[in-house]
């Protein structure tokens, strides 16, 4: 399992969010700010399986280029 966690721009999160969840990605979305000018972003976390991370990544990067991406190994992922 990994974690990835994506930090865009709040005008393209939605666009992100559209595209993941069209392919069955579950996304959850945190409003963040940071930056030297403490511009408004959104940061976007996605658990996946290790065989769709390439995948999610060229969604992301289609649909809201210049997002950040962290992609970090998961020990346990459950949805309860």
């Amino acid at each position: 399992m990994k974690l990835l966690v994506f930090v865009t721009d709040d005008a393209n999160a939605d666009t992100a969010i559209d595209a993941l969840v069209e392919q069955g990605f579950r996304v959850t979305r945190l409003a963040t700010t940071g930056g030297f000018l403490r511009r408004g972003n959104t940061t976007l976390l996605v658990g996946v399986e290790d065989n769709q991370v390439d995948r999610a990544l060229q969604l992301v990067k289609q649909a809201a280029p210049g997002t950040t991406a962290i992609t970090l190994d998961l020990e346990r992922y459950e949805r309860l």
